[in-house]
């Protein structure tokens, strides 16, 4: 399962008809880290006339969407940013769009274009990470064959995440579930030099483009 998130926070503002709407675009981990953001907002934009949201994230290999708009006519908010994640392959993120009235109505339509032209200035703006499913493994190696090992990761996509030294070099790497084969048959081939291999988890991790 290929998705894309983003690095951090992104806050975009626009005006429809002096009514602001500001995005502010985040990725998340988990609902309640979802929900707690969604908190934060209202609480910082108490003000506002409304708080508008849409999330999608992935847990347990399964896609859990929310969507609300918080007043709002049904289906001008919530909905159609929602769809604009779905749209973009876009997870573990959630979008609160806060609109202050500025006394002028847009209609339906209005809002719907509003709404989604705000989530996608935000999008456009943001840093993409793509990803995808991945394995996390320990390795373990001698001194003598650790500088060819980096050359091997860096030459195959492989990322060592951690490194600890001791009587022999233990490496926590992260690669896709594809290049595990590659890895243990070379492995065996004696392509490169370990002195064992072992998986922890399978994890969501960066693509590699």
């Amino acid at each position: 399962m290929d998705f894309i998130t983003i690095q951090e926070n992104v806050q975009t503002e626009i005006i429809e008809k002096k009514s602001k709407f500001i995005a502010n675009l985040f990725p998340i981990e988990s609902i309640d880290e979802a929900e707690t953001i969604i908190k934060e907002i209202r609480k910082k934009y108490y003000d506002a006339r409304h708080n508008c949201i849409a999330y999608r994230l992935i847990e347990n290999n399964q896609i859990i969407e929310k969507s609300s708009d918080d007043g709002e006519p049904s289906g001008t908010a919530g909905s159609p940013m929602l769809a604009i994640l779905q749209k973009n392959n876009l997870a573990n993120v959630l979008i609160v769009v806060t609109r202050y009235f500025g006394g002028i109505l847009l209609g339906t339509g209005g809002l719907v274009r509003a709404y989604s032209d705000s989530l996608l200035k935000a999008i456009e703006e943001s840093k993409k990470i793509p990803k995808c499913m991945g394995i996390e493994m320990m390795i373990t190696l001698e001194y003598k064959d650790f500088a060819h090992f980096k050359f091997y990761c860096k030459s195959n996509n492989i990322f060592i995440t951690n490194v600890e030294y001791g009587e022999y070099i233990l490496c926590k790497i992260e690669l896709e579930t594809v290049q595990k084969e590659k890895l243990l048959k070379d492995f065996e081939t004696k392509s490169i030099i370990l002195k064992d291999s072992k998986e922890i988890t399978k994890k969501f991790i960066t693509k590699c483009i």
